[in-house]
């Protein structure tokens, strides 16, 4: 027999009685029961019933054992009486009667419980992490992600991808966040950076002619948490494809991640393929985000026109001013009691808005302040746009328009959750498209890039000589499920000519762009196919179908919201002698110089 186990902790079934078999695991709990004592004995695989009887050998020692120490226990299989079935358990129809215990290591008392669902600090569960790694939920969500990123890989090579490895250390990134900074001890004053993205890494792989590549790729970025982002490093499902459309990217990767969720939606239901195409500007105007729940049934409306120039003053000045005022609907609001609006204009208070303004729709007309206020054709043409019947009501919000919409979209959200209008159990997808190539920068006031400046502008070079560069689209696009944004992407600048201007418009000097991204620009020189891809994340996309609000619930050794592994101990402090070698010398904060 071997030494630690014949069968593993969720193998035995009722057709095993009679078998003498060895399981090897953690104690998961304990219960004495006068004469007989029972242990929950776990594993990676399952767990195991196994009976000790008072005054066999085994006895004493399982009595003494504490939770989570591990042991090894020879026994007979033998089937649970009827009434003592656990029809939870794979393992429920049988137990192991105990002969032998050994016990492999003794656990000291616990600083968190394993069994049970109880809730403990996470600093508590980020110090002990090994420990909380054995509870349950936690274990099953490291699973769930390890088959995950096995269906990807699995599906990206059916699909034609192949999988390369590109540099960790590299040089400094362009993809606007900070960088991890690594002292290169052969040359003096230097520094590796860690990858942000292996974003020209990927793009020369097409340049070198590998056509379809893909790698689950670790990214690292120093940037604060929250709860979608974790500090420090996160995985990214990295692709890249020549010789594509946008489209073409679209219909690749929609089967490989709709796949993935219908494998482990466990009957939930996933937006089949084609996903939604939505452009940014039609996101911002019905969701006000460019990242929306699509869950949500609600839809924006612009009812600046209906406003302008009425009755209602306030929103008729703002109107005039150049502002917009957004209509969301509130289908059978108007049964709602008085409390219900009156909390709505509290919170949008709390939340910095003036109020929330609403018109209530019944059968004998519109009702409510601002209807006292407004034009009958007026209130009629806003009831028209949005859609409403009575026993309908609409909340307004009015501003400039960025911040019109950024609010409109929140007011969107609360409604949904407040009136229970959201889909439950489904997974909904959308690509937004058509983002804006640049944005005026309002402190500056000059032309930015607006999000990707390595996009290629919708026109090329044509639109960057011809257009007014506040109404070029690019080739970019997010993909986006239940309002959380898996990934953006893009069809590539491949071609030095359009983006020197691209960079032009922005304010970068021929020569600064030749220092930046030399590396780039001199690979296309010598012949770029067209090119284009994505990176979904696959923290997020694991922390969706887990549904975890906090995306540290799906990662194995995470780092706290402060950056640090209260594990292991990172960030630590290095022994002078080691900067020296590096040639660093620190040059701290007044307030930290006495930890010098």
């Amino acid at each position: 027999m071997h030494a630690y186990r014949t069968h593993t902790c969720g193998a035995l079934r009722a057709s095993d009685a009679g078998k003498t078999v060895r399981l090897s695991g953690w104690v998961h709990a304990k219960r004495d029961h006068g004469g007989l004592l029972f242990i929950d004995l776990r594993d990676h695989y399952g767990l195991t019933q196994c009976v000790f009887a008072a005054g066999s050998p085994a006895f004493a020692a399982a009595d003494a054992v504490r939770p989570e120490s591990v042991i090894t226990v020879t026994g007979d299989v033998v089937l649970r009486e009827s009434s003592t079935i656990n029809p939870k358990l794979p393992t429920g129809e049988i137990e192991v009667r105990a002969a032998e215990l050994v016990v492999q290591s003794a656990a000291e008392v616990l600083p968190m419980q394993v069994a049970g669902d109880e809730k403990f600090p996470e600093d508590i569960r980020l110090r002990y992490r090994f420990i909380d790694l054995r509870r349950d939920k936690i274990h099953r969500n490291m699973v769930l992600r390890a088959q995950v990123i096995a269906s990807i890989r699995r599906r990206m090579i059916e699909a034609g991808f192949m999988e390369y490895q590109t540099p960790i250390l590299t040089a400094s990134s362009p993809e606007g966040a900070r960088d991890f900074l690594v002292p290169a001890r052969m040359h003096p004053g230097k520094f590796y950076a860690l990858p942000q993205a292996p974003q020209q890494f990927k793009q020369l792989l097409m340049v070198a002619g590998f056509d379809r590549y893909f790698q689950i790729a670790p990214c690292f970025r120093d940037e604060a948490s929250r709860a979608d982002r974790s500090p420090g490093e996160f995985y990214q499902l990295d692709f890249e494809m020549s010789y594509v459309t946008q489209e073409d990217v679209f219909a690749t990767i929609e089967p490989v991640i709709a796949g993935v969720f219908e494998e482990f939606a466990e009957g939930r239901a996933v937006t089949p393929a084609p996903f939604p195409r939505i452009p940014y500007d039609t996101a911002m105007l019905q969701f006000g985000s460019d990242k929306p729940d699509l869950r949500n049934p609600l839809r924006i409306s612009d009812v600046t026109e209906p406003f302008a120039g009425s009755g209602f003053g306030l929103f008729a000045r703002i109107a005039a001013s150049g502002g917009v005022v957004r209509a969301i609907p509130a289908p059978g609001a108007a049964s709602q009691p008085r409390s219900f609006f009156d909390k709505l204009n509290d919170w949008a208070k709390a939340e910095g808005a003036g109020g929330l303004g609403y018109i209530i729709y019944e059968a004998e007309g519109p009702k409510g302040p601002i209807a006292r206020n407004l034009e009958a054709d007026r209130a009629e043409a806003i009831r028209t746009a949005c859609g409403l019947a009575p026993g309908d009501a609409v909340f307004f919000v009015a501003g400039k328009r960025d911040e019109a919409a950024k609010f409109a979209g929140a007011v969107r959200t609360r409604l949904g959750d407040e009136l229970a209008l959201s889909e439950k159990n489904a997974f909904r997808f959308c690509w937004i498209t058509d983002f804006p190539m640049y944005e005026l920068n309002e402190e500056t006031h000059q032309i930015d890039f607006s999000h990707n400046p390595f996009s290629m502008p919708q026109g090329g070079l044509e639109a960057l000589n011809g257009q007014d560069p506040l109404t070029i689209k690019a080739f970019q696009y997010d993909i986006v499920c239940n309002g959380i944004e898996l990934s953006s992407g893009a069809i590539r600048n491949h071609r030095p000519d359009i983006m020197l201007r691209a960079f032009e418009i922005a304010g970068y000097k021929a020569e600064e762009v030749e220092a930046r991204f030399g590396g780039m620009l001199n690979a296309f020189r010598y012949g770029a196919p067209p090119h284009g891809g994505s990176a979904p994340g696959i923290d997020r996309m694991v922390m969706l179908l887990a549904e975890e609000p906090n995306i540290r619930e799906v990662i194995l050794f995470p780092l706290n919201q402060q950056g640090e592994d209260l594990l292991m101990g990172a960030p630590a402090e290095v022994p002078p002698a080691r900067l020296k070698e590096l040639s660093i010398k620190l040059d701290l904060p007044p307030k930290l110089r006495g930890k010098e």
